[in-house]
């Protein structure tokens, strides 16, 4: 599969990726950004489904025969009557899992690096009316033991009830929770009577990192929710929010309304993920986006100055540099911070990062690295 996914990707146009600025790098370098895999462009198969779904006209907000064969083919991929809502982006997949879950005096539980308590601008607590309970996690994963922390204080009335747990998987640090470890936090979280959800933007690079199916570590390990990723993963736009247990999903429709993420014309969403879901090719494109990260550890691993913070699971690579040769580097192949206060950097790669990307950007970062000797 990811044989077939390198040759896939090897095959494309030179400028198949994105344009502009997350293109090109500030003095307009041909090298591409390794700052987000959401810079990358769509895959080949995605576009010529949306150019195939342009035809006549199709009714509106999902009553059509794309949103119907999309449908069908996640509850084929969960081997479950999965109920799927398709929505515009990933925090509204989050916004509109999360508040099918949750009541206003009701808490979420989740890590203090969860991309729904620092990166999506409030907007899970202003909309679900909730607050969010974090808890740290160094390697980004949320532990049964705060679960169980975060029930102090239940049933009195002056404290927040937590009643939702959210993990991330893969995680914002990069990391993947085995199977036993999600089980374990399901398992704690249901025994005190709460649900949980996933944030599964990168989703795939977990099912391709760990081997397993899909099915193995959401309906199986005890996840009630699941937000789907796809424009991470090969897609323009839209993900999907997918109720495992489908009677929780019995008022999300006028939640996906109410939270402006129902696509009117849908079917340009849904032809995205029936092309996505086809012949594993999710799968695929996660998986070269996982290879290619191990291909750039493995290249900047011995450079002076490089320190490699962990070892790639999935398809982000952290390191630190000296101060200088980011601000250069990042001036001729763009990529962010993760920490300034540690000099700690984030290199995303994406489903059509080839290898020849992988080694201009390591030859840029060479001679930045030369610089500070």
């Amino acid at each position: 599969m990811e044989r077939d996914a390198h040759a896939l990707v090897a095959g494309m146009p030179a400028e198949r990726g994105p344009s502009g600025p997350a293109r090109r790098a500030k003095s307009g370098s041909d090298v591409r950004s390794f700052a987000s895999d959401n810079a990358s462009g769509v895959h080949p198969s995605v576009m010529d489904a949306l150019v195939a779904a342009n035809t006549d006209h199709a009714l509106a907000y999902g009553a059509d025969p794309w949103t119907e064969r999309a449908t069908e083919a996640f509850r084929t991929l969960f081997g479950a009557p999965v109920e799927v809502c398709f929505v515009w982006g990933g925090t509204g997949a989050n916004v509109v899992g999360l508040q099918s879950l949750v009541r206003p005096w009701e808490g979420i539980v989740c890590g203090d690096h969860a991309h729904i308590a620092v990166d999506e601008c409030g907007a899970p607590e202003r909309f679900t009316g909730s607050k969010l309970l974090t808890f740290p996690t160094p390697d980004g994963k949320l532990l049964p033991e705060h679960v169980t922390q975060s029930r102090i204080g239940t049933g009195d009335e002056h404290h927040v009830q937590a009643a939702v747990v959210s993990v991330t998987q893969s995680t914002e640090w990069g990391t993947v929770y085995s199977v036993d470890e999600l089980r374990a936090v399901c398992d704690t979280a249901h025994h005190h009577g709460m649900r949980v959800h996933l944030d599964g933007a990168r989703l795939a690079n977990a099912v391709s990192a760990l081997g397993c199916d899909v099915r193995a570590i959401t309906i199986d390990a005890g996840l009630d929710v699941v937000s789907f990723g796809g424009t991470k993963n090969g897609m323009m736009y839209g993900e999907a929010v997918v109720f495992l247990d489908p009677r929780l999903g019995a008022n999300a429709k006028f939640i996906r309304k109410q939270a402006t993420q129902l696509p009117s014309k849908m079917r340009f969403v849904s032809a995205q993920f029936e092309a996505l879901l086809a012949d594993d090719l999710w799968l695929g494109n996660a998986a070269h986006a996982n290879a290619m990260a191990r291909r750039l550890a493995d290249a900047v691993r011995d450079l002076p100055g490089v320190v490699l913070t962990r070892e790639p699971e999935v398809n982000s690579v952290f390191a630190t540099l000296p101060p200088g040769a980011i601000v250069r580097t990042q001036d001729r192949s763009f990529f962010w911070d993760w920490d300034e206060t540690t000099h700690e950097v984030r290199w995303m790669t994406a489903f059509d990062t080839t290898p020849a990307d992988i080694d201009g950007f390591v030859a840029i970062l060479a001679e930045e690295l030369d610089r500070e000797r």
